[in-house]
């Protein structure tokens, strides 16, 4: 029984770094996208409420 476990380590290794590494590629991906045209409006119109609403203040 011990050695089946031994022998599955390296396996169940081998699957946590290509898990790992797939994550990390649609992770990379996501954040190369660009934002999109309504998020960027909604961002702006976010930024004046908040500088009017507090004095322009940071």
């Amino acid at each position: 029984m011990t050695k089946n476990k031994d022998e599955e380590a390296p396996k169940r290794q081998a699957i946590r770094e290509q898990i790992d590494e797939n994550l990390k590629r649609v992770y990379t991906a996501a954040l190369n996208e660009e934002l999109p045209d309504r998020f960027r409006d909604l961002l702006a119109q976010l930024k004046r409420q908040d500088g009017s609403g507090k004095g322009g203040a940071a």
